[in-house]
């Protein structure tokens, strides 16, 4: 072998020819000039393998640690411990891996793909996986959706987050990202302290995700700020000592003693300076809500789509009555069930709205609700026996529902509350066999005598259209109210008017009528007469409607509470059934918040028959016959002249009757047939229409009764157009904006995911009649009965919306065709 000095090249046993030892940090070199020297070794091998990394994963975790913490008050437990951990340890790995085989950002993250899919399962969706640690498809799918979805999910969904386990996948990948991030940079960039940066990023991230409630901001802040210190200052010292390549034993142990001094004094600088800001942190920080996503962005649920349950109310007054709805195993005293609370009308319909502000937003939920309101804590048992429904009967103010039975996953999965109004519905549905446990606050309502001295307070609520306000209903509370200034003074004026005025009937056997609905022209015939005939549906409203002409804030609350009619026990379970429904409205009082005020008047006294005569009638005392008398002879030629004249008699002249009855009879025929034939068939149309075989075909029947009845009315509906799009003609048209609502309701129910039941076909054509009657009061009298005879309808129908001249063009067509 040849020993021919060249650049890279040493003799065995010494350096190279005519050069001076190197000083540099040359890979494996060795050298001694004497005892007690030496020369440090520099691998040329990756930082990740070097002792220093330990010191990098100490720092790396404890800063990571801290920034997991922030996810304790969201969590509600220790729970989350488990998916932050995990995510921040699989990132870790999959950092040091990518350092230590200097693999690309490709490989890298492709790593960290592979890793959130293997160990996701164990350490943050446990109940998809076998035993807890194998994955599945399951898991899989919950993994890949949750990446996506998850986000929107957590910050919409009102905490604690440990109800929903299947959130956890959060915290997981967030905390493995950052991880991945800051350990790429501290084992694989030239200045290593970088990998703060991810941190206080992941850190600002965590609160945004969190809640008004802070976890420990100053601990968390403080131990981030110390270790990136120490940890910055330890990394500088060793880059520094790092270039001397030639020390003696005695200048290496000076340098040791010196890098330990310079780290105890930094150390105790930044304990002092930590203790002070711990103490002065507290007073110095600004005593306002920290700024997090949940409280800023409006969660995309749309409560429109649901039906409002006060158009099914006279179907359980009537219809339902005696029906065993469903059981609560303790009614507090004094309270009352809540199914919805309602806060925007529309001249057809009370809904509720859950816009934001003082209507509230509907939020996911889940076994535990978190909240501010105050009461007492009483859990409640629902066994649902023949209810059903997307709302959720509830007692108080919720912080908690747990479902049963074989639905429970779904209806847990689909439970939304509205905090402000106290009301909760479940996408899934409700249906006979089905039990769940409401945790509650339950609070003491005042008495009348102390909200009549209180003060109410303002609220934002959806204004109504004025055109879609009953036309009597200013004068009407004008003469309740007169000339009182007092608010709370005004309510309790304006209840005991129609307390007064009104009779409570739901048209009943034996009960005078009173039809139902609650639209503005059936509450304009409520309060126009003296007395006024109605039950909860349409006092509530009248009462609410008049509340807010006088300034007062007020909404319609529908439910359930017990009244003398029913069969209740105090501290007993209680049964509902259909009678015991009812409706009020709540006003905002100052102390109290939303109370409760009832506005039914007395029962009118049923309408008995005339009492019959106890008396038995005798039988009549059957007389004899008295002989008759002979005929005189005189006489005699009399009773032949009679016969003679029967004789005439029966040679009536029955033709010429004939003949007159067919001179007025067909032509009466001619004009009466027509409009008797058109009648019956548009009343043979609805009917069929009304009882479709299938609920989704009687959802869209009522929408084409609409449609006809305006058609007939005059409006021109454009031929293929959607339901929306027709609804947009017709409002406009019309003025009636709630036949918008209605084309949106239709199209939810025919569409949407659950199929609509009985319940909300009946509330919908319920509807459909509140709007029909309120399209036709928008025009005269004339032009309805033009509108009853016309076949405008028919031929649209027949003709896809042609025309009748282009009907019969069209039929005209085929026919010559067809003889081709």
């Amino acid at each position: 072998m040849s020993h021919e000095n060249t650049r890279g090249s040493v003799r065995p046993g010494g350096a190279a020819q005519g050069s001076q030892p190197p000083h540099g940090t040359g890979p494996g070199y060795r050298t001694g000039t004497g005892r007690g020297t030496t020369r440090r070794k520099e691998a040329a091998r990756p930082r990740a393998l070097t002792w220093f990394a330990l010191v990098d994963l100490a720092a790396l975790s404890v800063m990571l640690g801290a920034v997991a913490v922030g996810f304790g008050p969201v969590w509600g437990s220790l729970g989350y411990l488990v998916p932050t951990a995990g995510g921040a340890a699989v990132g870790l790995a999959v950092a040091w891996v990518g350092a230590w085989r200097r693999f690309p950002a490709v490989v890298v993250t492709a790593l960290a793909v592979v890793g959130y899919l293997l160990f996701g399962g164990a350490l943050a969706l446990p109940h998809t996986a076998v035993a807890g640690v194998v994955p599945t498809l399951d898991t899989l799918r919950e993994l890949l959706l949750g990446s996506v979805q998850g986000w929107k999910q957590f910050i919409t969904t009102v905490p604690p987050m440990r109800s929903f386990p299947d959130l956890g996948v959060v915290p997981f990948l967030l905390m493995l990202v950052l991880a991945m991030i800051a350990g790429t940079i501290a084992w694989r960039a030239k200045h290593a302290v970088w990998a703060v940066v991810p941190v206080i990023v992941g850190l600002v991230g965590v609160i945004l995700l969190g809640t008004l409630d802070a976890a420990l901001p100053v601990v968390q802040g403080l131990v981030i700020t110390i270790v990136a210190l120490l940890w910055g200052a330890v990394r500088v010292m060793e880059a520094r000592v790092g270039t001397h390549s030639i020390s003696t034993e005695s200048s290496r142990e000076a340098t040791r003693r010196l890098r330990w001094y310079r780290i105890r004094t930094g150390a105790t600088i930044l304990a002092v300076a930590s203790l002070a800001a711990g103490f002065t942190a507290p007073v110095l920080m600004p005593d306002q809500p920290r700024t997090v996503l949940r409280e800023t962005i409006v969660p995309p649920f749309d409560v429109h789509q649901f039906t409002s349950p006060l158009v099914a109310f006279r179907h359980y007054r009537k219809t339902v009555r005696e029906d065993e709805l469903f059981t609560v195993s303790d009614l507090p005293e004094g309270s009352r069930i809540r199914l919805a609370t309602l806060d925007r009308y529309d001249g057809v319909v009370y809904d509720a709205s859950g816009d934001g502000g003082d209507t509230g937003v509907y939020t996911r939920v889940g076994e535990e609700i978190a909240t501010a309101d105050e009461g007492t804590p009483t859990p409640i048992d629902v066994t649902v026996t023949g209810y059903s429904g997307v709302w959720v009967p509830e007692i108080g103010n919720l912080t908690g529902v747990q479902w049963n039975g074989e639905n429970a996953q779904a209806q847990t999965d689909g439970t939304y509350y509205n905090s402000t109004t106290s009301t909760a519905i479940t996408t899934a549905g409700i249906r006979p066999g089905d039990t769940y446990r409401l945790s509650t606050l339950v609070e003491e309502e005042p008495d009348e005598e102390t909200l009549k001295k209180g003060k109410i307070l303002e609220a934002d609520l959806p204004e109504t259209e004025p055109n879609a306000l009953p036309l009597g209903l200013p004068a009407k509370t004008a003469q309740f109210t007169g000339e009182e200034t007092d608010p709370a003074t005004k309510l309790f004026l304006i209840r005991d008017a129609l307390q007064a005025s009104g009779f409570l009937s739901s048209g009943l056997d034996g009960e005078p009528p009173s039809r139902p609905g609650h639209s503005a022209e059936r509450v304009d015939t409520l309060v126009e007469p003296e007395e006024m005939v109605g039950d909860d549906e349409q006092f509530a409203v009248a009462l609410a409607l008049m509340a807010r002409q006088a300034g007062i804030p007020a909404r319609v609350v529908m439910g359930f509470y017990p009244d003398k009619t029913s069969k209740y026990e105090e501290g007993e379970p209680w049964t509902v059934l259909g009678s015991d429904v009812h409706a009020w409205i709540e006003v905002p009082f100052e102390g109290y918040g939303w109370v409760p005020i009832d506005a039914v008047p007395e029962e009118k006294p049923q309408i008995q028959p005339e009492p019959k005569s106890e008396k038995v009638p005798k039988p009549p005392i059957l007389q004899e016959p008295e002989p008759p008398e002979e005929p005189d002879k005189a006489k005699a030629g009399s009773v032949e002249d009679d016969e003679k004249d029967d004789v005439e008699n029966d040679l009536f002249d029955w033709g010429l009757l004939g003949m007159i009855l067919l001179a007025v009879g067909i032509p009466l025929l001619i004009i009466v047939g027509p409009i008797v034939a058109i009648l019956a068939y548009k009343a043979r149309r609805r009917a069929a229409r009304r009882s479709a075989d299938q609920l989704a075909d009687r959802i869209s029947g009522g929408w084409h009764e609409v449609v006809d009845v305006v058609t007939d009315l005059g409006t021109t509906v454009p031929r293929g157009a959607t339901r929306r799009e027709s609804a947009g003609v017709i409002a406009g048209e019309h003025q009636v904006p709630s036949t918008l609502m209605l084309a949106h309701r239709a199209d939810a129910s025919v569409f949407g995911r659950e199929a609509p039941t009985q319940v909300d076909v009946e509330a919908f054509w319920a509807e459909v009649d509140e709007l029909v009657g309120g399209l036709r009061s928008t025009v005269s009298t004339r032009r309805r009965v033009r509108a009853a005879l016309s076949l405008r309808s028919v031929w649209a129908r027949m003709s896809g919306g042609r025309g009748f001249l282009a009907t019969i063009g069209a039929l005209g067509s085929r026919r010559t065709k067809e003889r081709r």
